[in-house]
């Protein structure tokens, strides 16, 4: 309880001075009591010393959207099932970082044992029944591949809405030869030689879509070599990927072997 005997809103310790409050009750929660809760706890946690205060509103809990803006809370970001807001309480620059600033997607390069790749035509976009073929992209979901190796990547800055856009072209092996299309996005798919789908009038006009075929024929004629993978751990022991020059991935596991 704080002054008065108002309750407190429920608050984890964050690893930077502040405080994570999520907001998992199940009942209804009137505007006027969460205003009370929240102006009693933000003077608590000012008393305190804390600094950035995040909010995790439920969207059943969308009414409280207008009390917590109206406190000083604004946006941060949102997921389907949430919205994030936050609050910087001292009188010292607000370091809370900023949403995240890039979208990813993927140039999904799936090549078989004959040399030829996934390609498809789309139902929609700005390749809507022009003809063209072109390899699976976006920010696609997960497909039924094995992982090779990054071969390039590109970015482009203010591109949706206003985000930078970083797109990777990744070298993946199908698990199956069967094509399963969504239909709702495609209109066709198919495998092609990839000497055909270089050959095409769009990608050889295009410098992007040129030197990417190029890269994709280079590191299937062993001339190329893209990133690699490296499965290793942070300082707090938490399982991530490093990604380098492949060239070297054999001396560089080697060394970490031998270590181990």
């Amino acid at each position: 309880m704080g002054e008065g005997g108002i309750e407190l809103l429920k608050a984890e310790e964050d690893k930077h001075g502040g405080v994570v409050v999520n907001v998992e009750v199940e009942d209804p929660i009137e505007p006027l009591n969460f205003s009370s809760w929240l102006q009693a706890s933000i003077s608590n946690w000012s008393q305190q010393g804390k600094k950035g205060v995040w909010i995790k509103l439920p969207i059943k809990h969308s009414n409280l959207v207008d009390t917590a803006v109206k406190a000083g809370f604004r946006y941060h970001h949102a997921e389907p099932d949430h919205l994030m807001l936050v609050y910087w309480i001292p009188h010292s620059p607000d370091t809370i970082p900023q949403n995240a600033s890039h979208r990813v997607g993927i140039g999904a390069f799936v090549i078989n044992n004959n040399r030829e790749m996934l390609v498809v035509q789309e139902t929609g976009g700005r390749f809507k029944g022009t003809g063209i073929w072109k390899m699976p992209t976006g920010t696609v979901n997960e497909i039924e591949t094995e992982f090779v190796e990054i071969l390039a990547f590109r970015q482009s800055h203010k591109s949706f809405f206003q985000k930078s856009d970083m797109f990777f072209v990744s070298m993946l092996r199908p698990l199956s030869f069967d094509i399963h299309s969504q239909a709702s996005e495609i209109v066709a798919s198919k495998w092609m030689p990839i000497e055909e789908y270089a050959a095409q009038s769009f990608v050889q006009e295009h410098d992007l879509f040129r030197f990417i075929a190029e890269i994709c024929l280079s590191k299937l004629d062993g001339k190329y070599t893209g990133f690699s993978n490296l499965l290793t751990t942070t300082s707090s022991g938490k399982n991530t990927y490093l990604y380098f020059n492949g060239h070297d991935a054999s001396n560089l596991v080697d060394s970490k072997n031998q270590q181990a």
